[in-house]
C-alpha cells in the first residue's frame, strides 16, 4: 500500500510559488499583479478554459470614492461622507473594519494600478450613487472603470480571455458604459453619434474578418485585459482549465491546493498561501435553493456570470474551516433578467440595466400594477419583484412600453432602429398587442388592470410626473434618463403609440453577496473569528463588504479589486495594507510608461 501511495505521488506533477490564486476575475488577478509587483511568484488557476471569470462579462465599474482620477478633475469629497452614505445604507450590517480597509485602500489601489501595471483608468465622475435621498450619497467622483484596450497589446493571451457577454454585445461588439452607448442609444438623432457609431462598426467588421473577434475591448473585457497583460508581464503563471480540487494544510496553515488540468493533476505548493477568487456560487443550484427567497427549486434563477462560477473557492473556504456569512441582507446582487432563446439552440441571460431609466416605460406584476420607481437601481428592482409578486406565483413582472420607445431605446435584447423587431415577437421573446389589452391578453395580465394602471401613468407623465413612484426625482434617476427627450422629466413619456411591447423579467443576479467571512486583511475567518494562515478570500467568494444590499453601481467590482490589492500585499508582507501613497499612489519615474518592460525590469532589480 505504502509502495502504491508513494508511486501515486511522483506521478503528481509539483509547482513551487509563493502565492496561489483560485480564479481569474478582477479580485484574482488584481491580487496576483499586486503579488508580483512586490516580488512573489505567483501562479493563477482558472477552472474554465479561458480567464476573466465573471468580470469579463460584466459591465466593469468600480466603486472607488476619493480616487485619484476624481482629485485630478477637483473633485475633493470629505473621506467621511461616503462612510456617512454606508452608515446610513446598511445599518446594523455596517463592517467598520472592512469598510475602513475598502475606503482607505480604494485610492491607493486605483494609483497603484494606474502608476505601475497596464491597467489604465477612465472617470465616471458624472454618476451618482443610487439613493440620492439617502444622507452621504454622493453625485459625482466614485466611479473609475478601465480605458479602452486594444486587444493587439495582448498578442497570443488574447485567445486564452474571456470574449464579453454575447447577449451584451452587437455582433461580438462591445459597447462601453457612458458615452459611446449613449451615442448607439441616439445615432437616429444626432449626426455626430451616427458618425461614431458607423466608425466603431466598420472597425469591428475589419477585426472581425482579420481576426475572427473583437479587438477593441471595453468595459468588463478591457479590465480583464488589462490586468492580464499586467499578470503576463510581471512573470505571472497563468493556468485555465484548472480547477482546484482541495487545499494542502500543514499544520493549520494553508499551503497550497491539489489542481486537476487536462495533463493530470498538479500539487501546486504556495509558500506564502492562496487567495481563493473564484467567482462566489451564482451557479450552485442548491446553494441557490437554499439561500434564495422564492426560489423553491433553485433553478428560477438567471444567473449572470459563467456556469464556471459555482462554489468551489467557498467549498474550499468552507474545507479549511472558513465559515460561511449567510447574514446579509441579499444573498445575490440582484438584477432583472430575462431569457433569450437564440437561434442555434442555446439560451441567454440579458440584463435590463439600460433601457429601465428612459421615458416610456412601465414596470407591472402579473397583476398588472406597477410596483417600483423604474429608474431606480437594477438590485431594488428585483428586491421590490420578488418582495411583492403575489404569493404562491413564479416571481417574475413585464416590462412595457410602446413602439416609439422600442424603437428608440430597444426593451432587452430587441435592438432599437434600425435592427427589425418582428423575428423577437415570433420566437416569443416578445409580447406585441395592437392595444394596451390585447397586449395584456398576451402576457395573461388582467386586461382591465393594466389598461387602469397605462391610463394613470400616461395622465401625470404628459406632465413629467410620477406622483406614485417619484421616477426622476433623484440624479441617479436623471442619470439613467435621456438628455435628449423633450419634456421636464428625462426618465417620464407617456406609453400612447402602438403597436406595444412587453418583455418578460425574471430574477437574475452579477454574483452572490453571501460568502466566506473575512478581516480588514482579506483572510478568512474560522467559526472562532481567527484567520485561518495561508487563506485569502476575495470577489463574491467574500462576504459583501456591503452587507448584502447595493448602495451604488461598481459596489462588486471596487471592492473586489480593492480587496484583491490589500490581499496581494498583505501576502508579501507590506508593512500594511494602506501604505501605498492614497495621493499620488506609488512613486515612479514619470519619463517610464506604466506596464512597460523597462519600469518591470526597474522593480524587479529593486527587490
Amino acid at each position: 500500500m505504502d509502495a502504491t501511495m508513494s508511486s501515486m505521488k511522483s506521478q503528481v506533477r509539483s509547482i513551487d510559488c509563493d502565492l496561489l490564486v483560485v480564479g481569474s476575475g478582477a479580485s484574482g488577478l488584481a491580487a496576483a499583479v499586486t503579488a508580483a509587483w512586490h516580488g512573489l511568484k505567483v501562479v493563477v488557476v482558472e477552472k474554465a478554459p479561458v480567464f476573466g471569470g465573471a468580470t469579463a462579462w460584466s459591465g466593469g465599474w468600480m466603486w472607488a470614492p476619493g480616487n485619484p482620477l476624481a482629485r485630478r478633475a477637483g473633485i475633493h469629497e470629505d473621506p467621511q461622507q461616503p462612510r456617512t452614505y454606508l452608515k446610513n445604507e446598511l445599518g446594523d450590517r455596517y463592517d467598520a473594519e472592512r469598510i475602513d480597509a475598502f475606503l482607505d485602500n480604494a485610492p491607493g489601489m486605483v494609483s497603484f494600478f494606474e502608476q505601475n501595471t497596464a491597467l489604465q483608468f477612465v472617470d465616471g465622475n458624472a454618476i451618482p450613487d443610487v439613493h440620492g435621498k439617502v444622507a452621504g450619497a454622493g453625485t459625482e467622483g466614485h466611479q473609475v472603470i478601465a480605458a479602452p484596450y486594444d486587444a493587439r497589446e495582448l498578442g497570443a493571451l488574447n485567445t486564452r480571455l474571456r470574449k464579453t457577454m454575447r447577449e451584451t454585445s452587437f455582433l461580438g461588439m462591445p459597447i462601453m458604459a457612458g458615452s459611446d452607448l449613449g451615442a448607439f442609444l441616439s445615432m437616429t438623432r444626432s449626426p455626430r453619434s451616427f458618425i461614431h457609431v458607423t466608425k466603431r462598426f466598420l472597425r469591428h467588421l475589419r477585426d472581425l474578418a482579420v481576426h475572427g473577434r473583437a479587438m477593441h475591448l471595453v468595459n468588463g473585457v478591457a479590465l480583464t485585459g488589462r490586468l492580464a497583460k499586467s499578470a503576463d508581464d510581471l512573470a505571472v503563471q497563468m493556468i485555465e482549465s484548472a480547477p482546484a480540487k482541495r487545499l494542502i494544510r500543514e499544520n493549520g496553515v494553508v499551503r497550497g491546493a491539489i489542481v486537476s488540468t487536462p495533463e493530470g493533476d498538479i500539487e501546486i505548493r504556495a509558500a506564502k498561501g492562496v487567495v481563493l477568487a473564484a467567482g462566489g456560487f451564482p451557479n450552485d443550484v442548491a446553494r441557490r435553493r437554499e439561500l434564495f427567497p422564492r426560489t423553491p427549486t433553485g433553478d428560477e434563477h438567471l444567473a449572470l456570470p459563467p456556469e464556471s462560477c459555482s462554489g468551489d473557492g467557498i467549498t474550499l473556504g468552507e474545507s479549511a474551516g472558513g465559515a460561511l456569512d449567510t447574514r446579509v441582507a441579499s444573498p445575490a446582487a440582484w438584477a432583472p433578467v430575462s431569457r433569450v432563446h437564440h437561434a442555434d439552440g442555446t439560451i441567454g441571460h440579458f440584463p435590463h440595466i439600460i433601457e429601465r431609466g428612459k421615458p416610456g416605460l412601465i414596470g407591472v406584476l402579473s397583476n398588472g400594477k406597477r410596483f417600483v420607481n423604474e429608474a431606480d437601481g437594477y438590485y431594488d428592482y428585483v428586491a421590490a419583484m420578488v418582495a411583492q409578486a403575489p404569493q404562491g406565483e413564479e416571481v417574475h413582472s413585464w416590462l412595457v412600453c410602446d413602439h416609439r420607445f422600442q424603437r428608440l431605446y430597444g426593451l432587452g435584447y430587441a435592438r432599437p432602429f434600425p435592427i427589425p423587431v418582428g423575428r423577437f415577437v415570433r420566437n416569443g421573446y416578445l409580447k406585441r398587442g395592437d392595444t394596451i389589452e390585447a397586449l395584456a391578453t398576451a402576457c395573461g395580465i388582467p386586461a382591465a388592470a393594466l389598461a387602469a394602471t397605462v391610463k394613470r401613468f400616461n395622465e401625470h407623465a404628459r406632465q413629467g410626473k410620477d406622483p406614485d413612484f417619484g421616477r426622476g426625482s433623484t440624479p441617479y434617476n436623471r442619470k439613467m434618463g435621456d438628455p435628449l427627450h423633450k419634456g421636464p422629466n428625462p426618465c417620464v413619456a407617456p406609453i400612447e403609440q402602438g403597436p406595444f411591447y412587453a418583455v418578460k423579467v425574471l430574477p437574475g443576479s452579477f454574483g452572490t453577496f453571501a460568502g466566506l467571512k473575512t478581516n480588514g486583511n482579506a483572510q478568512v475567518l474560522g467559526a472562532d473569528g481567527r484567520p485561518i494562515a495561508g487563506l485569502y478570500a476575495v470577489g463574491t467568494d467574500m462576504a459583501s463588504v456591503m452587507g448584502g444590499f447595493y448602495p451604488s453601481g461598481g459596489i462588486n467590482l471596487g471592492p473586489a479589486m480593492t480587496f484583491g490589492f490589500i490581499a496581494g500585499r498583505h501576502a508579501a508582507g507590506a508593512s500594511d495594507a494602506a501604505s501605498v501613497d492614497r495621493n499620488t499612489g506609488p512613486s515612479r519615474n514619470p519619463e517610464v510608461a506604466p506596464g512597460s518592460d523597462l519600469q518591470m525590469t526597474m522593480r524587479r532589480d529593486s527587490l
